[in-house]
């Protein structure tokens, strides 16, 4: 990475506090909602530089507000506070203390690189308008973000566009991607249920077996992708759960599979769930069962604006050296991320951090070896402060 291209200044926040911060959460993680040790810090280290404060919006969700000269635009910045239900494997002194959880996607670094910004921000305030630093729960859960829009966010805190950023690892430190249209996949879960008639193995002629119509279901539904969609619409549809019966030598009455399905437009997603239930019903006609359908989003395909991709380029460009500012993932994501939700609601973009490569910088999220690149907080901190200062100006 380039370290002279950060421009620092003497309001640049002193980078070793903020990872001492980073590893303070790290080592203390929240699940879902129930984030308020996290929240509580974060609110009272806003406080401390000025932010006006707004606490519990949707849960445990928050909001440090700044304004300064006159200037009517206000821009909306996200960081995610939630760890996963997962034991942490790493050995070094800021691993986890709390069994069964563990910061293993980084939103550790995410908050806290938004609070080394709002710090500079607070102390250089080289912008006209107005910021809201939005500091979400339940990211993993996928309903953190709905849950502030539904208490009220975007009225009571107007942004005029909103960002994000996450860190990606196998991606090189100092390489950051800022992608315009779809850029992470929609996420819906699938019951499908079948009633059939169990009974004795001995006769199955008596029965309506489901198991039969499982296995053909099991075969239809690999279909979809290599036969109903072109080759250019991106979906992912993963049979996670088969469950049927418990003893050897009887038929059940039901059989049932969970299934995920992911695309990357709301149009895709669509013509999957309507070839999902031609063929429950083909099958229902077919095998002489009875089956249930549940198809519930949990998040839509996050999808970024054009013109709000092109303001975030621009304001990254002069901290990154060429070849180093990517437009396009290397590699397509079909992973799932709710601030999609909030780009349903207002403009803007959600972009990518180089969490480095190797063997542990490198190291997938959702892994129990994975830990966030503390090289990151004063870049991912300058990008906040640059875009502030571009888009407030």
């Amino acid at each position: 990475m380039n370290m002279h291209a950060l421009h620092k200044t003497s309001a640049t926040p002193d980078t070793a506090s903020f990872i001492d911060i980073r590893r303070q959460i790290h080592a203390a993680p929240e699940l879902g909602g129930d984030t308020p040790h996290t929240a509580a810090l974060v609110a009272e280290m806003l406080e401390s530089w000025g932010y006006e404060v707004h606490r519990n919006i949707g849960g445990h969700g928050l909001v440090g507000v700044l304004r300064n000269g006159d200037g009517s635009r206000t821009l909306g910045i996200r960081g995610d506070m939630d760890a996963l239900p997962m034991d942490e494997k790493n050995q070094f002194a800021h691993a986890s203390r709390v069994p069964g959880r563990m910061h293993a996607c980084g939103h550790d670094g995410h908050t806290t690189i938004l609070l080394a910004a709002a710090a500079q921000l607070a102390a250089t305030r080289q912008f006209n308008g107005t910021l809201n630093l939005i500091f979400q729960p339940d990211e993993e859960g996928l309903a953190g973000a709905k849950a502030m829009i539904d208490d009220g966010l975007f009225e009571r805190f107007p942004c005029d566009a909103v960002f994000a950023l996450h860190n990606m690892p196998g991606i090189p430190v100092g390489t950051c991607v800022v992608q315009a249209g779809p850029t992470m996949a929609s996420s819906e879960r699938v019951k499908i249920n079948i009633t059939g008639k169990g009974g004795h193995g001995a006769m199955p002629e008596l029965t309506i077996d489901p198991v039969p119509v499982l296995a053909s279901l099991i075969n239809a539904i690999q279909t979809i992708k290599s036969r109903v969609l072109a080759v250019e619409e991106y979906a992912v549809i993963s049979i996670g759960s088969v469950q049927a019966g418990t003893v050897y030598n009887i038929i059940p009455d039901e059989a049932s599979m969970l299934i995920s399905v992911r695309t990357d437009t709301s149009e895709t997603q669509q013509k999957i769930n309507n070839r999902l239930t031609e063929i429950v019903k083909g099958h229902e006609q077919t095998f002489g069962v009875k089956i249930d359908l549940s198809m519930v989003q949990l998040a839509p395909a996050l999808v970024n604006h054009e013109r709000e991709t092109e303001i975030l380029r621009q304001s990254l460009s002069p901290l990154f050296a060429e070849g180093q500012l990517l437009s396009k993932m290397p590699k397509k994501v079909m992973g799932t991320e709710d601030f999609a939700y909030m780009l349903e609601e207002r403009p803007g973009c959600y972009f990518m951090l180089g969490n480095g490569t190797g063997e542990f910088h490198g190291c997938s999220v959702h892994n129990p070896h994975y830990d966030f690149n503390d090289e990151l907080i004063e870049l991912g901190a300058q990008c906040w402060v640059k875009l502030a200062e571009h888009y407030l100006a």
